[in-house]
C-alpha cells in the first residue's frame, strides 16, 4: 500500500513549493535565503519525483482499462484549464501589486493560495480509496529491480519515451530565446501563441482519447508523432520574416499532438507492462526520460554555440541553429512511427 506515505511525502514536497514565496520576506541575510531557497526547491522536486511513480499506478489502479484514454483526457483537459486559470489570476495579482508598490503583500498572498490548494490536493488524496494488494508475496527492491532490468520488453517501451523526449527537447529546449532574440516576438504575442495552443491542446485531448480506447494507446501515438513530424517540419522554414504566422502554425500543431502523446506514454506501460512490474517500469521510464532530455539539451546547447560563433552561416547560407534541431525533431518523430510499428505493436500485450 502506498496511500499513507505518498500523501504525506505530497504533502511534505508541496509545502516546501509554496515556502519559496515566503523564504523572499524572511529576515535572514540574501546569501541564507538564496542558499534555503535552492535547497527547497531541490528537495520539494525529488520528494515530488520519488513519489509520482506510485501515486500514478495508484489512480490508474483504479480506471477501467477501457477508458484510460477517456480518463487521461480528462485529466489533461483539467490540468491545462486549471494551470491556464490559476497561472494567469497570479500573474494579475502579482502586477497590481507590484504596480502599487506592494510586492511583499503579492507574495504574502500567493504563498497563503498556494498553501490552500496544497491542503485541498491533500484531501483528494487522503478520501480516495486504494485496491488491495493481489499480490501475496511483497519482492524486495533487489529482487523487483533485477527482474525490471531483465525485461526487455520494458525497455523497449522506454525507448519510445527517450526518443520522444529527444525529439522535443531538441527543438523547445531552444524555442525560447529564439522567439525572443531572431523571431523578435513580444512577450504579449508570445503569451498568445501559448493560449492558443493550450485551448487546442484542450479540444483534441477528448477525441483523442477516444480512439486509444477503441484503438490502442500504440495506433493513437502513431497519429500523434505524425502531427508533430508535420509540426517540426514547420517549424523548421520560421525565420524572422514569417516568424509569426510559421510559427504559430507550428506551435499549435505540435500542442495537438501533445494532447495523445503526454498520456500515451504512461498508458502504454499499462498496456504492455505486467501489473507487478507497473510502478517499477514507471520509475524507470520517469529517469531515462528526464536524462535524455537532459543529455541532448546539453549536446544542442552546444551545437548552438558553434553556429552562432559563426554568425548562423552553415555552408555558406544564413540558416539558424533552431531550424535544424526542428528538422533533426521531425526525422526522429518519423522514425518514431517506424520503431511503433515494427517493435512495440508486436509485444503482447496485457490488457
Amino acid at each position: 500500500p502506498v496511500k499513507r506515505w505518498v500523501t504525506v511525502l505530497h504533502t511534505v514536497s508541496q509545502t516546501m513549493f509554496a515556502l519559496l514565496y515566503i523564504v523572499p520576506l524572511s529576515p535572514l541575510s540574501r546569501t541564507v535565503k538564496t542558499v534555503v531557497f535552492i535547497l527547497l526547491l531541490l528537495l520539494a522536486h525529488i520528494v515530488h519525483n520519488v513519489i509520482n511513480a506510485p501515486k500514478i499506478n495508484w489512480f490508474m489502479s483504479l480506471v477501467d482499462d477501457k477508458k484510460r484514454g477517456k480518463f487521461t483526457a480528462n485529466k489533461e483537459i483539467v490540468s491545462l484549464v486549471g494551470g491556464m486559470v490559476v497561472s494567469y489570476l497570479l500573474g494579475l495579482l502579482i502586477d497590481y501589486y507590484s504596480d502599487i508598490g506592494e510586492i511583499r503583500t503579492a507574495f504574502i498572498l500567493t504563498g497563503t493560495g498556494l498553501f490552500v490548494l496544497m491542503i485541498l490536493h491533500s484531501l483528494t488524496l487522503i478520501f480516495s480509496k486504494e485496491k488491495p494488494i493481489e499480490t501475496q508475496s511483497v519482492k524486495s527492491p533487489k529482487t523487483e529491480l533485477k527482474e525490471l532490468l531483465k525485461n526487455k520488453n520494458i525497455f523497449k517501451l522506454i525507448f519510445v519515451s527517450a526518443l520522444w523526449n529527444i525529439a522535443n527537447y531538441a527543438t523547445v529546449s531552444f524555442s525560447g530565446t529564439y522567439q525572443t532574440k531572431e523571431l523578435g516576438f513580444t512577450t504579449t504575442f508570445a503569451s498568445a501563441i501559448i493560449i492558443f495552443g493550450s485551448f487546442a491542446r484542450v479540444i483534441f485531448s477528448r477525441p483523442l482519447g477516444r480512439f486509444a480506447d477503441k484503438h490502442s494507446f500504440a495506433n493513437m501515438l502513431c497519429i500523434c508523432f505524425a502531427v508533430e513530424a508535420v509540426a517540426f517540419g514547420i517549424n523548421a522554414f520560421a525565420v524572422p520574416e514569417n516568424g509569426k504566422v510559421v510559427y504559430s502554425v507550428y506551435y499549435v500543431l505540435h500542442c495537438i499532438g501533445l494532447a495523445g502523446i503526454n498520456s500515451s506514454l504512461i498508458n502504454l506501460i499499462y498496456d504492455y507492462v505486467e501489473k507487478d512490474m507497473r510502478t517499477s517500469a514507471l520509475a524507470l521510464n520517469q529517469t531515462v526520460y528526464g536524462l535524455s532530455g537532459f543529455l541532448i539539451t546539453l549536446l544542442f546547447s552546444a551545437i548552438l554555440s558553434v553556429i552562432q560563433s559563426n554568425g548562423n552561416m552553415l555552408f555558406g547560407k544564413l540558416i539558424y541553429a533552431q531550424q535544424l534541431f526542428s528538422l533533426f525533431s521531425a526525422v526522429v518523430s518519423l522514425g518514431l512511427i517506424l520503431y511503433i510499428l515494427k517493435v512495440v505493436k508486436k509485444i503482447k500485450k496485457e490488457c
